[in-house]
């Protein structure tokens, strides 16, 4: 079977914006297609769902992606798409062999489905900062996105039993996690903040304005009701906490699903 190869910033549907840095490739693409037969891309690259569904395929995996989920591939990597009735939107990134040459960083091999709340933000910063695009974005972006390759080597056995922990349970205390992990409460904060960079408490309020950045896009839905089902007090405290990572408000960053 002959694959059909797209060349880089090509995407099946209609791309509604191509920024087009040093070895880094932004588009912003409405899925118009039902069902996209086997293919593979040019360029190692990120697909970061932010409206609607999609399902992926492999030789190895079967993704169903919904808002918020993100994927990467590596050159070449064969897959296929098939996409339910309505309104689909992807951002994608592609990188070039020579900005992985560049920073002596190296592709990952296959298809990943990554789930870090802390990269997804990354994407959705690196989204504002295209359609900003101002004489500042470019390094931004480079920034955020080499963020994005952090290394967790070092990390603790347990880390990712935590992990999964924080992003399941709603509700959540430090004695709880001890009795989880089997852990000292004292050990936990202590490891969590050198790792994490930021408290228990901080890193909770960073997942619940992840999981507002999939609401985000419906406009049927208020900034008052996204706060609510994302587990906020009230729309205050989410806008506080919104504020705090992307520098803005949700009702000015909803708006760049419009542009």
């Amino acid at each position: 079977m002959v694959m059909r190869q797209l060349k880089t910033g090509e995407f099946f549907g209609e791309t509604d914006q191509t920024l087009k840095l040093d070895g880094l490739i932004l588009t912003d693409t409405v899925y118009t297609h039902s069902y996209v037969d086997w293919h593979y891309h040019e360029q190692a690259y990120f697909t970061f769902i932010l409206q609607g569904s999609v399902l992926e395929g492999n030789r190895k995996d079967v993704f169903h992606c919904s808002p918020g989920s993100l994927l990467y591939h590596h050159h070449q990597e064969p897959h296929y798409n098939i996409k339910p009735e309505g309104f689909t939107r992807g951002f994608h990134l592609e990188l070039e062999p020579a900005w992985f040459s560049r920073f002596d960083l190296h592709s990952p091999e296959g298809s990943l489905n990554i789930k870090s709340p802390d990269v997804k933000i990354l994407l959705y910063k690196m989204f504002q900062e295209m359609k900003l695009n101002d004489g500042f974005s470019s390094l931004s972006i480079e920034c955020l996105l080499l963020r994005s390759f952090g290394k967790d080597e070092g990390k603790p056995q347990w880390m990712p039993r935590l992990k999964e922990i924080l992003y399941e349970e709603a509700i959540i205390s430090l004695d709880y996690l001890s009795k989880e992990l089997e852990l000292h409460p004292v050990h936990i904060s202590r490891m969590f903040a050198k790792y994490f960079n930021c408290t228990l408490g901080e890193y909770l309020r960073k997942l619940k304005v992840e999981r507002s950045m999939k609401l985000l896009p419906d406009a049927e839905l208020s900034i008052t009701e996204i706060a609510f089902n994302c587990g906020f007090a009230d729309q205050s405290h989410f806008i506080r906490c919104f504020r705090s990572l992307f520098g803005t408000t949700p009702s000015v960053y909803r708006k760049l699903f419009a542009c």
